[in-house]
Order: C-alpha cells, then structure tokens, then sequence
C-alpha cells in the first residue's frame, strides 16, 4: 500500500518532468491533483515530504502490511525442521539476491555492447569473476541450502537457474553445470513454487524481507 491509498479517491498522481523538479535534484517529485488544490510531493527512500500552496502538510507513508495467522506445529519435529528452514532462508536468500542483481546488471549492460565478440567477451569475464567471488561461499553450503538457493534465484528472477545458464552461455554449458549440481543431488531445473510445495519457504522469506523473524 503507498501513499495515494490514503488520499481521497478523486486524487491522481503524476510524475514531474526533470524540468519541474528542483534545481539539481534527482528526488522523484510527485503532483497530486485534489479538487481545488495541489499538493506536492517529494519521495527520499521511504519518507514523503508533502507541501500544499507553499505550506508543509501532514503526510505518512505505509509499508506492505503481510499478516500470517500463527505457526502451529504439530511435533516437535515439526518446530526443528522450521527453525532450520528460518536458519537456512536468511543463510541464502541474500546470495539469491545478489545473483538476481548481478543478473539484471549484466542483461542491461550486455545490451549496450555493439556486438556478439564484445558480448561473449563480457560474459567471459563475469563466469570468471562469480567463480571466484562465490565458489568459495557456495563450497560452505550444504546440499538443503543449495536447493534452495536454487529456488531462491528463480523467485528473485522468474526463471530457473539452468535457463539463466542457458541463455547467457548456452546449451553445452547449461548442461555441464546441471551435470555437476546434479553430483551433489541437485538439479538446476528445479522450479519455486511459492502456492505450493514452497508455501513455506515464501511465508520465510516474507518475513525475512520484512524483518520480523
């Protein structure tokens, strides 16, 4: 839920053009149309500054709100393999991440590159660098934490790791690395599937991201 859901219905917000805004400034800068009158408003991460005719107003802004009814469990095995998936969610979804960020960055950079050489070239020298900046850490994974990285980087990217690999560097490779994962009992086609058999891996990372466990 974001700010306009505590205005009335009438208000419409539309982003200024750079020239509205002030001099110098990169702050997105909003202008809200309310009968009769103008309000303005200034975004700096998740606080709204809001001014009305030149005078400051009250204004808030309200986070997501996620309500989950409590965990009941049935065992005590129930509780310990819970308290494990808590532990092994905020061991690796900070890794699922940066992966998803690394992934986006090198989509968008890659389509600045004039051609397929400059291309591969850069991807090259990315497979390279994520060896070394994450075969160290993925090494200190065991096999439940690496499943479920895997999961984890199709939630933050909408696809699984073996299309990831096979889009950037092809089939052969694609194959190769779901060759490996699946030495260690892994599969790099596995899917996430936050309705269903990864309900409650989706219920922890929420409240992860959300700070209340």
């Amino acid at each position: 839920m974001g700010l306009t859901a505590c205005l009335p219905p009438m208000v419409e917000a539309q982003r200024l053009s750079p020239a509205d805004k002030e001099s110098g400034s990169n702050t997105p800068v909003y202008n809200l149309l309310i009968p009769n009158s103008y309000v303005s408003i200034i975004m700096e991460g998740d606080t709204a500054i809001c001014w009305q005719e030149g005078d400051t107003i009250s204004c808030m802004y309200l986070r997501d709100f996620v309500n989950y009814s409590p965990y009941l469990f049935l065992s005590t095995k129930e509780q310990v393999a819970y308290s494990k998936l808590v532990r092994d969610v905020k061991k690796t979804l900070p890794y699922a991440k940066e992966i998803a960020a690394i992934i986006l960055e090198t989509y968008e950079y890659m389509e600045t590159l004039p051609n397929d050489k400059a291309r591969q070239k850069h991807l090259n020298q990315m497979e390279k660098y994520l060896k070394q900046q994450y075969t160290p850490k993925m090494k200190k994974l065991t096999r439940s934490q690496g499943q479920l990285l895997i999961k984890l980087v199709d939630r933050e990217t909408s696809s699984s790791s073996y299309h990831i690999v096979d889009a950037f560097m092809g089939s052969f490779k694609a194959w190769g690395y779901n060759l490996f994962a699946s030495m260690f009992g892994n599969s790099l086609k596995i899917r996430y599937n936050r309705y269903g058999e990864d309900r409650d891996i989706e219920r922890v990372c929420v409240l992860v991201e959300k700070g209340i466990i």
